[in-house]
């Protein structure tokens, strides 16, 4: 795998240590700009009463099987067989599913969406989406900017906990663009990452080199490998 490809990814344990992070520090709430599209029809910027349901990724829902995926993978984008792709992750002991879907996101361009099992389980614990120039050649900084505003308004109309949100907060790389959880603490996560040059009046801004989208299962305690507590 090209180094290209690589930086498109993060592993769940470092995904965790993101939203871990954003906990840490608070919300960080900020109000969108007027070129950025406007919410869906009836968002009201964040909802009081938490109705945000995280359970998965259109029908490919947690703690489902490889097959159970691959039949929804066929459901949802008509992907099946030699075109649905196999990736173990030698650290965490997981495994992933990957598929290349254009128009995930209408106008988005292509995306990889990758499916990952859990190591004791066996069963679906997370769901990625990503945008970059190695799942699209045509994408452009632009297009990964109109994509996350459009997803960032999207999420912040969903009704997710209002203590668990965090917009647009710095991170090594990038941007944590958006981070909720649900009244089950699954959790929703936007990340933009890119290279910061200095621009006027020495304001860092950020070139975007891809966009990621996370659904996680559990933060808290995730079905990753570990190894036994006093083993070293």
């Amino acid at each position: 795998m090209n180094a290209q490809r690589l930086s498109t990814r993060i592993t769940l344990a470092a995904a965790i240590a993101v939203a871990a992070f954003a906990i840490s520090q608070g919300p960080a709430w900020s109000q969108p700009s007027k070129k950025e599209p406007a919410p869906p029809a009836g968002a009201q910027g964040v909802l009081s009463n938490p109705t945000a349901q995280v359970e998965g990724f259109r029908s490919a829902k947690f703690g489902m099987t490889e097959a159970e995926v691959k039949k929804a993978i066929a459901t949802d984008f008509g992907i099946k067989g030699n075109a649905i792709h196999e990736q173990p992750n030698a650290g965490e002991r997981t495994k992933a599913l990957l598929v290349k879907v254009p128009e995930v996101l209408p106008g988005g361009g292509t995306a990889e969406v990758s499916y990952i099992f859990g190591y004791h389980t066996k069963k679906l614990i997370q769901v990625s989406v990503s945008w970059s120039k190695a799942t699209d050649p045509k994408m452009t900084p632009e297009q990964l900017f109109s994509n996350s505003s459009v997803l960032r308004a999207y999420f912040m109309s969903e009704g997710f906990k209002p203590e668990t949100i965090a917009t647009n907060m710095p991170i090594g790389g990038g941007l944590l663009m958006f981070r909720g959880s649900d009244a089950k603490d699954h959790t929703a996560m936007l990340i933009m990452q890119g290279t910061f040059t200095e621009g006027d009046h020495k304001q860092r801004v950020l070139t975007p080199t891809s966009l990621l989208l996370f659904y996680i299962e559990d933060t808290k305690e995730p079905d990753v490998y570990r190894l036994p507590r006093g083993s070293f």
